[in-house]
């Protein structure tokens, strides 16, 4: 069967050579009994995917059973799917086949397969590896021949890494990988898709036809769809149902569309955050300023070497580096601006040579406080001082909440 025969039987739209290279890798491995492993983004289409490998191999007339191993409770995933003894626990009143008993000769589609507790995936494994298996509460071997496709939207081998998925059972499933794009790297099929969904919708619910503008096409194909095609299914029955004007603008169609202002960082905290994000935050503020401070004070330090430490050319060309250091430095009154610059006195060495070398005078270094405590103090002084001691304002200009302010007022003693 062909391509195109594939996509008529199972109500695939779309001419993408990422999807129409999926289909054929799917279309190829059907007639195997290798495992499968479908990864793509949520509401992509797995699932279907999982049909055609199925109604395509020789276990057609078998069950095929989908199962959501995110949706099941972990003290309960083990029974559903292997089944249970009577009495073998709480609740078990009586004997229970599991899903790949149920299933056998046929086919188990385990969706968000990552999911799965380990102490269920050293089960899976074994049954991957002779088909064998015990009921909950069962010392006796049971038997099943059954197809395993896997499926999920995370990335395994990431969770393998940070052992939250064996790394054999990965490879077991992993036989044959297959990736279903997202709708976002086939734009050339999204009007496709939503003129077919639109129809379908408008033939439901009894109503005319849509029609959409070239604008409201463009809005369209350029969204990053991050629900894939069931988002897109769901917003063309919303228009379809809510939407009068059948001839849908850029305008009307953008009224259905999230706003993706922002959606492309990596995170998003408001003030209302945990506590370790805004003590993070406070530490960040704390670096930066000082990573500032730094840069200014090698400004300065230049343009007093370039000037050979004439003061009023400094202070007249750096004016916004001096004020900083008047607001930052308490200095004794009536001294506000007694800023000088010391120039080192030239002197005859020793061998009795009137050149320009200098004493090297022996000086205290003195370092900077690098504690992440005092300079988070240091701050929070001085947006308390900025806004006259009102915590809701100081914590504004902190970046954190009030309540954690306050907690910091309390801890630093302040």
């Amino acid at each position: 069967m062909d391509t195109q025969n594939i996509k008529q039987r199972f109500g695939i739209i779309g001419n993408s050579p990422l999807l129409n290279r999926a289909i054929d890798i799917a279309s190829q491995v059907a007639p195997t009994d290798m495992s499968v492993l479908i990864t793509g983004e949520s509401g992509s289409g797995k699932e279907v995917f999982s049909q055609i490998i199925h109604q395509m191999s020789a276990r057609k007339h078998g069950a095929f059973i989908a199962v959501n191993c995110g949706a099941i409770p972990e003290g309960t995933i083990d029974s559903e799917l292997f089944g249970h003894e009577k009495g073998s626990f709480t609740g078990a009143h009586e004997a229970r086949k599991g899903y790949f008993e149920v299933a056998n000769g046929g086919t188990i589609f385990l969706d968000e397969v990552a999911e799965l507790p380990l102490g269920t995936q050293a089960r899976l494994l074994r049954i991957l590896e002779s088909g064998e298996y015990l009921r909950v509460g069962s010392s006796k071997v049971q038997k099943t021949d059954v197809r395993i496709i896997a499926a999920t939207n995370v990335d395994v081998y990431n969770r393998v890494k940070n052992g939250k998925f064996r790394e054999d059972l990965y490879y077991r499933l992993n036989t044959v990988p297959l990736r279903i794009p997202a709708l976002h790297e086939r734009k050339e099929d999204i009007y496709l898709l939503f003129r077919k969904f639109s129809a379908d919708f408008s033939d439901k619910y009894r109503s005319p036809a849509l029609h959409l503008e070239p604008e409201a096409v463009q809005i369209l194909t350029n969204y990053s769809w991050p629900g894939n095609v069931r988002q897109l299914k769901n917003i063309a029955e919303q228009i379809c149902v809510l939407e009068k004007d059948r001839n849908v603008t850029g305008p009307a169609i953008l009224n259905y569309i999230p706003n993706e202002a922002g959606s492309n960082l990596p995170m998003t905290i408001s003030s209302n955050s945990k506590e370790d994000f805004t003590e993070r935050d406070i530490l960040y503020k704390v670096l930066f300023d000082m990573k500032k401070d730094m840069v200014e004070l090698k400004k300065l330090v230049a343009e007093i070497i370039q000037h050979g430490g004439n003061t009023a050319t400094v202070l007249a060309d750096n004016p916004q580096y001096i004020n900083q250091l008047y607001r930052d430095v308490e200095l004794p009154s009536g001294q506000e601006h007694a800023f000088t610059i010391q120039q080192p006195t030239p002197t005859n060495n020793i061998n009795g040579n009137n050149n320009a070398d200098y004493f090297a005078h022996d000086a205290e270094e003195v370092e900077e406080s690098l504690s992440l405590v005092d300079k988070e103090s240091d701050l929070i002084k001085k947006a308390l001082k900025k806004h006259k001691g009102k915590r809701k304002f100081a914590a504004q200009e902190l970046g954190i909440s009030e309540r954690t302010l306050y907690r910091k007022i309390k801890e630093l003693n302040l």
